[in-house]
């Protein structure tokens, strides 16, 4: 484990406890020191639910270390079923009640309690938050369901939606709108899960023809554990942007044997409309750099170079699990992947890369805006902020409007900072005023005048480079700076940017 200010994810029992808090009727009693208690807080202040989150802790203290403390938990197991009365119950240690090795799942099994009682080994010093999620998914799905017989009787035209979690990025309005997408087609939802689902219903999951797999990362190994023993497909498409929804429903109606055509023709998505404008030229080629989780980082590159014309200068994941199928785009980008659990290392990334836009996680939100880049969030870890009232769905042809309008308004704002040059003499106005879309206080003023050196800009040159339009300025740094080193220039002076500009304009 790594101490650090910032981290992607929690560990494994965190992980397990937005699959616990998204269901109903399941309980999860977490064997935990006082300091590892700090669900509620996750979940009613981030997410803002109006419910506590459905877990016991034992809640141990340094004095219970030299007592029982397995009889802590076999009484909170208990009290738990009595006071809850749940279907069914999950059970583990968290991080630090791991070194104890009480052996949760042995002690709840002896209590024979008369529910289902599914014990999670997550080990927290090699594992985290997202396999934490998918491994209970994976074990609830596993320990309920039972094997589909082969000649059971289903409608062909049925699937389950498997993946939504509490806490998860915008998960409540993907569901809403893919679940429409659905309907629209003429397909039955049997079961939605995790989210909102009942241990009975989970039961049920046998009973649809298919899944849909919307996050990989929390459903995957559950699909591929229905698939080989419920002989249910899954879903391998990701519906984020026009191109991938529309493939994404193609995918669907052939499981489901219908025709899609209509849903299709009824898209209503304006990106399309702006990639045909010639609104699009002024954004095309933009230097985007990507970084969170591997599926929403892989649709976002996709979306970012095929429908957007950007040009994705970076891609990385903190899920080391995915980590191949992000190499994989990467490749076919023609750059390397960056695969880290280290924000530091993410920063020094997009210091070296300098794109014009991050789209990345609330982390890559603050490193943006040190480096005085726009940013929008594409994927968890999220800030409150992330969680909107209103209807704000990633994916669907909706989610393409609202990825449209969150990517594309920042770059565009980035056309109106030629009005600050205009009136730089105002005082309201001035070279070292950030962009007005990346907000105030930032941390230091943007590509702010260096002092004069053997090397590097010239003072005079690095106050010129600032007439320069906000949103060209980082392109005619770099073509300045290599057309500096092609003729073995080591101090950029004004003639220097001029001259750059001259031959880059022919």
């Amino acid at each position: 484990m790594q101490l650090t200010l910032w981290t992607y994810e929690g560990p494994p029992h965190v992980g397990a406890m937005r699959i616990a808090t998204a269901m109903k009727g399941m309980h999860y009693v977490l064997h935990a020191p006082q300091g590892d208690t700090y669900a509620d807080l996750l979940f009613t202040m981030i997410e803002r639910r109006s419910a506590r989150p459905p877990v016991t802790y034992t809640t141990f203290q340094a004095r219970d270390l030299g007592g029982d403390t397995a009889e802590l938990f076999k009484t909170a197991c208990n009290d738990a079923y009595e006071r809850f009365a749940p279907q069914a119950m999950i059970v583990g240690a968290s991080c630090t009640a791991e070194l104890i090795q009480d052996d949760p799942g042995g002690l709840a099994k002896a209590l024979a309690l008369p529910i289902p009682v599914i014990p999670l080994e997550l080990p927290s010093y090699q594992k985290k938050e997202n396999w934490g999620a998918s491994e209970t998914f994976y074990q609830i799905v596993r320990n309920l369901c039972k094997p589909r017989a082969a000649d059971a009787d289903f409608n062909p035209r049925s699937c389950n939606i498997l993946g939504p979690t509490a806490l998860g990025f915008r998960h409540r309005d993907d569901l809403a709108e893919i679940s429409g997408l659905l309907t629209k087609l003429g397909i039955t939802i049997n079961v939605v899960a995790p989210l909102n689902a009942t241990p009975d219903d989970i039961r049920r999951i046998p009973d649809a023809a298919f899944n849909v797999v919307l996050y990989p990362e929390t459903a995957e190994t559950a699909g591929r554990w229905l698939e080989r023993n419920c002989k249910q497909p899954m879903t391998t498409i990701m519906p984020i942007g026009v191109s991938a929804t529309r493939e994404f429903v193609m995918q669907v109606a052939k499981l489901a044997g219908v025709d899609a055509t209509t849903v299709l023709e009824e898209q209503a998505s304006r990106l399309p409309w702006y990639s045909r404008s010639v609104d699009s030229t002024y954004l095309t080629g933009k230097r985007v750099f990507i970084f969170g989780d591997a599926s929403h980082a892989i649709a976002a590159a996709r979306m970012a170079k095929e429908e957007l014309g950007f040009d994705v200068v970076g891609l990385g994941t903190y899920s080391r699990e995915f980590a191949r199928p992000v190499r994989e785009m990467a490749a076919k980008l023609g750059i390397e992947a960056l695969i880290t659990d280290d924000y530091l290392e993410v920063e020094a990334k997009v210091a070296e890369l300098q794109p014009e836009l991050v789209l990345g996680t609330q982390m890559e939100r603050h490193i943006a805006k040190k480096h005085g880049v726009p940013c929008a969030v594409i994927s968890a870890p999220v800030h409150v902020q992330d969680f909107p009232a209103r209807y704000s769905p990633q994916m669907g042809f909706e989610g393409a409007n609202v990825i449209f309008d969150s990517w594309v308004h920042p770059l565009m704002m980035g056309l109106e900072e030629h009005l600050i040059h205009m009136f730089r003499n105002d005082f309201e106005f001035n070279d070292k005023a950030a962009p007005s879309h990346l907000g105030h206080g930032s941390s230091r003023p943007v590509e702010a005048p260096v002092e004069k050196k053997e090397g590097g800009w010239a003072p005079e040159a690095e106050k010129e480079l600032q007439k320069v339009p906000f949103f060209v300025r980082g392109k005619a740094r770099r073509n300045t700076e290599r057309f500096a080193a092609e003729r073995g220039l080591t101090l950029i002076t004004v003639e220097t940017l001029y001259d750059a500009k001259a031959h880059y304009s022919r």
